[in-house]
């Protein structure tokens, strides 16, 4: 979401089965979805990704638990109101993303389509930490930060424009939008960047129609998009 929410109730709790489940499925992921299409377990890039995939994320995990933990626990949660239009949208953009890696393996761990030098990789890691640096910016001042799209009524939701929200109305998507192309530089892929491409699409299409719902149905959000004009990119849109 593109807005947060300030409530009296007692804070999100975190769904720890589900962190659980997301560490315990990380091995099993790479295993099928990385090294078994490269057909190498000793595929440097797909290793090098995986250490700054794994410490990327412990640091932003230790940092928002310092200065934002509910945002974690938020985004553990389902919500049975999310918007329909939404569900499908995520599926495709997981398809999309989860796809990166298996092409990027195809492609520069088996099959060699297209090599890229290790200069276009560092180049790619740069977009990836980027990309980490502003959705966790994001996050840190948005408490309220979810997975789906909802108007979030049952935590009195109002408008945000701190951080990052006061340059773009969509921060959290503006960090997709450099982290999935950055990904698949990161693995030596130029095959990769159609699945990141299509994934990067679907964000755009998403942008649109969650700023749609938010200025119809959350109140001060259209007076926010007044002063701050650009959904993703300053000066364009």
């Amino acid at each position: 979401m593109s807005s947060v929410t300030q409530s009296d109730k007692p804070g999100v709790q975190l769904n720890r089965g589900r962190v659980v489940r997301f560490f315990l499925s990380m091995p099993v992921f790479f295993a099928l979805f990385m090294f078994l299409p490269a057909g190498d377990f000793t595929w440097v890039k797909g290793w090098i990704f995986i250490a700054v995939f794994i410490g990327s994320l412990g640091a932003i995990w230790a940092y928002l638990s310092r200065v934002n933990p509910e945002v974690i626990a938020a985004r553990t949660q389902s919500h049975k109101d999310t918007k329909s239009w939404d569900k499908p949208i995520v599926f495709f953009l997981l398809l999309s993303v989860y796809s990166i890696i298996p092409v990027a393996a195809l492609d520069d761990g088996r099959f060699h389509w297209f090599p890229l030098p290790w200069w276009v990789c560092c180049i790619g890691y740069a977009m990836y930490l980027v990309g980490m640096l502003i959705i966790t910016r994001a996050e840190a001042v948005n408490k309220f930060f979810e997975v789906t799209v909802r108007i979030q009524s049952d935590r009195n939701q109002y408008v945000i424009d701190t951080g990052p929200y006061a340059i773009v109305r969509h921060p959290g998507y503006v960090s997709g939008i450099i982290l999935f192309p950055g990904t698949a530089l990161c693995l030596g892929s130029i095959w990769a960047l159609i699945p990141a491409g299509i994934g990067v699409a679907v964000i755009i299409l998403r942008t649109q129609w969650e700023d749609q719902t938010l200025q119809a149905e959350l109140p001060g959000y259209r007076e926010y998009a007044q002063r701050v004009r650009y959904r993703l990119i300053p000066g364009v849109w």
